[in-house]
C-alpha cells in the first residue's frame, strides 16, 4: 500500500499524524547484534504518511502543521495509537508527541 492508498483511506483529524514505522536494523554496521531489550526502548523512527489539517485554537484558527508527508521523525516508542490498515501496521500520533524531524 502506497503513502497515497493510506491518506485516501485514513485522514487523521486535527493535530494527528499518521506514521509508517521504519524497521531499525537490530545489528551493527560491524555486524554486533543488539538485544531488543535496547532498540525497543529508544525512539522510534518512521515515515509521515498523513496528517491532519492542524490544531484549531481558541480564536478558532487552524495552527499550522509542522511536519509533512514524506518527513521521517522520532518518536518516543509508547507514544499513539498502533493500527493496522491492509497489512500495513501504522501508528496514529499527536504532533506533539514527536520528537524531531531527521534531515537528510
Amino acid at each position: 500500500m502506497t503513502a497515497t492508498q493510506i491518506k485516501t483511506k485514513l485522514q487523521p483529524l486535527a493535530d494527528r499524524v499518521v506514521l509508517e514505522p521504519i524497521d531499525d536494523a537490530s545489528q551493527t554496521a560491524g555486524g554486533i547484534f543488539i538485544p531488543d531489550t535496547v532498540t525497543k526502548e529508544r525512539p522510534q523512527r518512521a515515515k509521515v504518511v498523513a496528517i491532519g489539517p492542524g490544531r484549531k485554537l481558541e480564536n478558532g484558527q487552524l495552527e499550522a502543521m509542522t511536519v509533512k508527508v514524506g518527513d521521517v521523525v522520532l518518536f518516543a516508542k509508547y507514544g499513539g495509537t498502533d493500527v493496522k490498515l491492509d497489512g500495513v501496521e501504522l501508528k496514529i500520533i499527536s504532533e506533539k508527541d514527536i520528537l524531531a524531524i531527521i534531515e537528510a
